[in-house]
């Protein structure tokens, strides 16, 4: 590997502090030497056998995507373009209480069937791995951009007790307790749950304090998709910090946000029930997507007792006319558990992708607007999409508020986190453009952050969440994961209507010293690795 000197940069370090000119020099990817401008000026300059000329250009560590659903993408599409050229040299992955770690083969098919709409089947991907370790080491042979992984809580349920709506008996727990510990041990950063989402959502308070209780132990975090985004919502976060107290595990809100009309304008009271728990000595972070609509499986919105016994189960329901009926009333006039306990509102869903091409002239609309194609009711359309892509359809709900998407990310504990969904043909623009939409659009043009304070949002605060004390920062010893671009034309590509196009702004990114990002294209390089805080 060539040593390089990054010339006249101005480096945003990650700390929060106000930016400088220097020179920085990178060896053995790492971070070597930083020469101020105003050191330079007495002392010879750096030499090295590269040198890149970064007048005008920004340098700050790589970005920190502490919410993505790369867990497949990562194997199946070397390029990983999508967020190597957001500048992001790190995912957090296994999110939402659902991936493909630990397993055993039965697990592993039903898990492959429940996020379909996340992540594809995964028949393109060779799944050789059953274990936390061994899915760590399958990355470890090459990605794009690093990944730390969460143990996901809802396939550990389902290896232990399956997809039944009960308490795990206690010979299950202490066998979930065990799976946890060896996922911790492998290598994992915390534990994630989806508790809108079967069969994670069937685990009642006391099963998930005790796993908090393991993973603390090990010094994770636990990273909960909680109960309700909707009706409820206040009510949920602080369930899981008072969960959080009890395990006395760190906590990590994901995808933190309040949507739906109950709940416009509530941000302030979301961030002082934070801010007492916070003075009150509770560990809280929390991450956010710079978007109002949120992205999900169209089989996410069933009412919970519908998605008992795994998908073949739902399917059965959905074909039962009185079982669909009684699910209809759920979801259009009572509010499904499953849409945040908020009567669905069709003309807010938008097919966003599908699995049966057959199905693909209607991605793009909306439930209500497909439904009008064929002069049926919504709930008859969405029914024969579940039906017939077997679950796999995604959607966008544009329940957001933009007043409370600005004051959540100027909260003292904020990260950022894209929620990126890949797959489908019109997927959230998040997966493409969150990170420059954090640059662009919230600080140049907003002014809702400053650069010093948004960049250290993006990278020194996840790296301490994630207990990696040689990333995050541009400091001399860390790791060279860094990222430079034009603070001034820096923005997202990415739209609804071309949610796959790649960022401006953005020429250069390392990983581990290495370009993956050169002069704004893509290289073959594929230095990223997992990352195991755990594992000496």
């Amino acid at each position: 590997m060539e040593q390089l000197v990054i010339r006249d940069a101005d480096v945003v370090d990650g700390s929060g502090e106000p930016s400088y000119r220097a020179d920085v020099v990178v060896d053995g990817g790492r971070i070597v030497s930083i020469v101020k401008e105003a050191a330079a000026a007495g002392c010879q300059r750096p030499r090295a056998m590269r040198e890149l000329d970064a007048e005008g250009l920004v340098l700050s560590p790589g970005f920190i995507d502490m919410h993505a659903h790369s867990d497949l993408a990562l194997l199946r599409d070397p390029d990983h373009s999508a967020k190597a050229a957001q500048g992001v040299t790190l995912e957090v992955i296994g999110q939402d209480g659902l991936s493909y770690a630990p397993v055993d083969d039965r697990t592993l098919e039903q898990v492959r069937r429940a996020i379909t709409g996340w992540n594809g089947y995964g028949d393109d991907v060779e799944i050789d791995w059953r274990s936390v370790g061994e899915y760590l080491d399958r990355l470890d042979r090459g990605i794009a951009v690093n990944a730390a992984y969460l143990v996901a809580q809802g396939t550990v349920r389902a290896l232990v007790v399956g997809w039944e709506d009960r308490p795990a008996t206690p010979g299950e727990l202490d066998r979930m307790r065990r799976l946890v510990a060896e996922g911790m041990e492998q290598g994992a950063v915390g534990l994630s749950s989806g508790l809108t989402y079967p069969p994670g959502m069937y685990a009642p308070d006391a099963e998930l304090t005790e796993l908090c209780r393991v993973v603390a132990s090990y010094g994770g975090y636990y990273c909960p998709h909680h109960r309700s985004y909707g009706a409820g919502a206040l009510e949920a976060y602080a369930d899981m910090i008072a969960l959080a107290r009890e395990a006395g595990c760190p906590l990590h809100l994901t995808h933190a946000t309040l949507n739906f009309g109950v709940n416009g304008g509530r941000a302030p009271e979301l961030l002082a029930l934070l801010d007492e728990a916070l003075d009150a000595g509770t560990d809280i972070t929390l991450d956010t997507y710079p978007y109002t609509p949120g992205c999900t499986t169209l089989a996410a919105l069933l009412p919970s007792w519908a998605s008992e016994g795994g998908p073949e189960e739902v399917l059965a329901r959905l074909t039962d006319p009185a079982t669909a009926a009684r699910i209809r009333h759920e979801l259009e006039v009572t509010g499904s558990d499953g849409c945040h306990g908020v009567p669905v509102e069709w003309e807010t869903v938008e097919i966003s992708g599908v699995t049966d091409p057959a199905l693909g002239d209607l991605v793009g609309r909306t439930v209500q607007e497909a439904a009008g194609l064929g002069g049926e009711a919504p709930w008859e359309t969405a029914r024969r999409l579940l039906v017939e892509d077997r679950l796999g359809t995604t959607v966008l709900q544009h329940v957001g508020h933009e007043d409370n998407v600005r004051a959540i990310m100027r909260h003292r504990t904020h990260t950022g986190g894209s929620d990126g969904i890949l797959r489908g043909a019109k997927p959230h623009p998040r997966a493409y453009g969150t990170f420059p939409r954090y640059l662009g659009h919230y600080v140049r043009e907003l002014g809702i952050l400053s650069l010093e304070e948004c960049v250290a949002h993006l990278t020194s605060r996840p790296a301490a969440r994630l207990r990696l004390p040689d990333r995050g920062l541009v400091r001399e010893g860390y790791r060279a994961d860094l990222v430079l671009f034009d603070p001034q034309t820096v923005a997202p590509g990415a739209t609804f209507a071309e949610p796959r196009r790649l960022p401006t702004g953005i020429p250069y990114v390392l990983v581990d010293g290495r370009f993956a990002i050169e002069d704004g294209k893509r290289t073959d390089v594929l230095a990223g690795r997992s990352v195991r805080p755990g594992v000496r």
